[in-house]
């Protein structure tokens, strides 16, 4: 559907020079002589390269709509994350690529949304944090103080995460999946 350049936001997804571009920032200048411009900086969702962009803020651009659903991770083959769709039960395959760092996190039979642009998948929204066991941290060093210092451990998954002094092996742990960051003991 064609907006005005104007009405841009990060976050929105537009097609320019053929490609799908997700707007990352924009700038309003507003010159003292001449018509107002909106500069735009934009990643490729396909190809992951940045772009920027000055467009005339009465400009129209074509804006693209992704479709959203809930899926089910079911299991993954090398490089290939199997999901299921919940209510059509439609199976779907997505590169690693297409999730990035993340999909070290991906549970069997975790709930992710994922949006897609006529049938191909774009990109995957982990929720955002999972709770993992710690197979192996560091004795706690005397002296040590927690406010400050931070001790790298392995969670059950082979990911290492910066945890504070009084985590042992075994504990469970919330961890923010967009980062890989410690967040709290988990409470279960």
């Amino acid at each position: 559907m064609k907006v005005t350049a104007i009405t841009l936001r990060p976050g929105n997804v537009i097609e320019y020079n053929g490609k799908l571009c997700v707007v990352t920032k924009y700038d309003i200048m507003q010159p003292g002589k001449g018509a107002s411009v909106i500069q735009v900086e934009m990643r490729d969702l396909r190809g992951g390269t940045k772009d920027n962009a000055r467009f005339r803020t009465q400009e129209s651009v074509e804006r693209v709509r992704l479709e959203q659903g809930d899926y089910q991770f079911l299991f993954a083959e090398g490089e290939q994350y199997n999901f299921m769709h919940n209510e059509t039960y439609e199976q779907i395959i997505v590169e690693g690529d297409v999730i990035g760092t993340p999909k070290q996190y991906l549970q069997e039979g975790m709930i992710v949304q994922i949006e897609t642009f006529e049938g191909e998948p774009l990109g995957v929204k982990l929720p955002d944090t999972v709770i993992m066991a710690v197979i192996e941290a560091e004795p706690v060093v005397k002296g040590q103080t927690a406010s400050s210092s931070y001790k790298p451990a392995i969670v059950e998954n082979g990911a290492k995460v910066m945890v504070p002094p009084h985590i042992e092996t075994g504990t469970r742990i919330v961890i923010k999946t967009e980062d890989s960051t410690y967040v709290e003991r988990a409470k279960d």
